[in-house]
């Protein structure tokens, strides 16, 4: 009882608020225009998040302007997964989803019956519907190509217009999505190619020594640098949020469209891409639109995916019945009380986590325990980074927090305090006095598992994983084939 008082309340507060009754899809203008912005690789350091190193005037612009959404997850910690949930409103796990860059080789995935991708709801309610990176949503008319999907499962292109949304019929809204690049701007060329087009675009560069890394980063001149290109990537997807809203504006279509600002996941870093900590899966997320309170801030938990639910009710378009989204602008919205997130194979490195997170507590559960955090891992392994941790790591100058993403092996479960413990540094599994805590997140976990029928209960089957190998650069001789063979041991082996 205490509980369901609690979440009546929090929906009370969010109607005084104006994100209920006042900003529901009921209330919007007829079919308004819907857009979402999504940037790769970027956790939320903005200024409206509170970040002080730099400025992002337009993300706070959309704050100012809509509704911030202060404890947003995704599902997943890689593009592929995170998107493909976004996209069909559904955890990854649920639809077969969940390997990064998965049925790209002969073998394919189809979505469950009864899925179908957001892009097709919207075409068959009579949105004209695109998928751009920002060059061509800027531009004026034309045709247009599909920008990034990475989408998990097998999907039909004609799902989306070839033509540019402002070329669309007289009164027709358009669902758009503008696909920014995000944090994979660094790292590129000769490692001042990103710097020098960011002093171009920016007339500045952030400098290493303003940058403050978190207690998990030691003080090296490579992470350093790396931090202070990231921090610019961040200044860089501001100005191309402005350069979006400027043609929204330039068009007539500002006021009457919703904007969704969101990332795909956080930052490609050492203990973030790939985890479920909360650098991996906490994002940035911002609606700016007609009916929406100036200024609102929500700091319930919500899940990046119900996005696409609340999109569809923007539209007055039903939700599937099988959608595991929920709309956050209902009138009878009930805040979540948990959110959760999974981790399976990346490319080549067979890997399962499962999490979930409540406001004060989170908990993790690895099912390789005798694996290495850091397993072999072409992409990542790449990265300099990578290298210099594992470097710092060699010559013992990692302090005990740093050395934790540096171990051989993994406890099965990892509970951390957030509010104690914001970084969750201090694994709180076999602590006596959390022990109630504990096993009321194992048996929320253990039931969304099985709520949600988790496909990664069984293990990929190996004909699937050798299709998706012959496309992933294991044919060859190098790192991705060597990690290969190290999987199919260690799998052997029962590691």
């Amino acid at each position: 009882m205490r509980v369901e008082g609690l979440g009546r309340l929090v929906t009370v507060l969010i109607a005084m608020l104006g994100v209920g009754s006042a900003a529901s899809g009921a209330d919007l203008p007829a079919r308004p225009n819907i857009v979402w912005m999504i940037a790769e690789d970027m956790s939320a350091n903005f200024a409206c998040y509170g970040e002080t190193t730099i400025t992002t005037p337009n993300v706070d612009r959309l704050a100012a302007e809509g509704v911030k959404f202060d404890r947003a997850f995704v599902t997943g910690p890689i593009c592929s997964i995170s998107r493909s949930a976004l996209i069909t409103g559904m955890y990854q796990t649920s639809i077969g989803a969940q390997h990064h860059r998965s049925g790209r080789g002969e073998l394919k995935i189809q979505l469950p019956p009864g899925i179908t991708p957001l892009p097709k709801l919207f075409k068959d309610a009579g949105y004209h519907t695109s998928n751009l990176n920002i060059e061509n949503f800027t531009k004026q008319g034309g045709a247009v190509p599909i920008a990034k999907t990475d989408y998990n499962f097998e999907w039909d292109k004609s799902m989306y217009d070839k033509t540019h949304w402002s070329t669309r019929s007289s009164g027709q809204p358009f669902f758009a999505q503008v696909q920014l690049n995000g944090g994979k701007l660094r790292g590129r060329g000769d490692g001042e190619q990103w710097p020098r087009r960011a002093e171009q675009a920016l007339g500045s560069r952030t400098p290493a020594s303003a940058v403050k890394l978190p207690p998990y980063l030691p003080d090296d001149p490579v992470i350093r640098e790396d931090w202070a290109q990231y921090l610019d990537t961040v200044r860089y997807t501001d100005w191309e949020v402005g350069r979006v809203l400027e043609r929204l504006k330039e068009a007539g279509e500002l006021d009457k469209t919703v904007v969704f600002f969101m990332t795909d996941h956080g930052i490609s870093h050492v203990r973030n891409k790939q985890f479920l900590y909360d650098g991996g899966i906490h994002v940035p997320l911002v609606a700016r639109g007609p009916k929406l309170k100036p200024g609102t801030v929500r700091s319930d938990l919500v899940q990046q995916i119900d996005v696409a639910a609340t999109s569809l009710a923007i539209a007055g378009i039903a939700n599937p019945a099988t959608m595991q989204a929920r709309d956050l602008l209902a009138e009878n919205y009930e805040p979540r009380r948990y959110v959760f997130a999974a981790r399976d194979r990346a490319d080549e490195t067979v890997d399962r986590i499962r999490g979930v997170r409540s406001e004060q507590y989170k908990l993790i559960r690895n099912f390789h325990p005798n694996r290495p955090y850091l397993q072999p891992n072409a992409y990542k392994d790449g990265k300099p980074i990578v290298q210099a941790m594992r470097r710092l790591h060699a010559e013992g100058k990692l302090t005990p927090e740093q050395a934790l993403i540096m171990r051989e092996t993994r406890p099965a479960e990892e509970l951390y305090d957030l509010k104690k413990d914001p970084y969750e540094l201090k694994n709180l599994a076999d602590d006596p006095a959390r022990q109630d805590v504990l096993k009321e997140l194992r048996g929320v976990l253990d039931d969304w598992i099985t709520r949600t029928d988790d496909r990664g209960r069984n293990p990929e089957p190996p004909e699937m994983y050798d299709s998706d190998m012959a496309v992933a650069g294991g044919n060859g001789k190098g790192p991705a084939r060597r990690n290969i063979e190290t999987m199919k041991k260690w799998a052997a082996e029962g590691k």
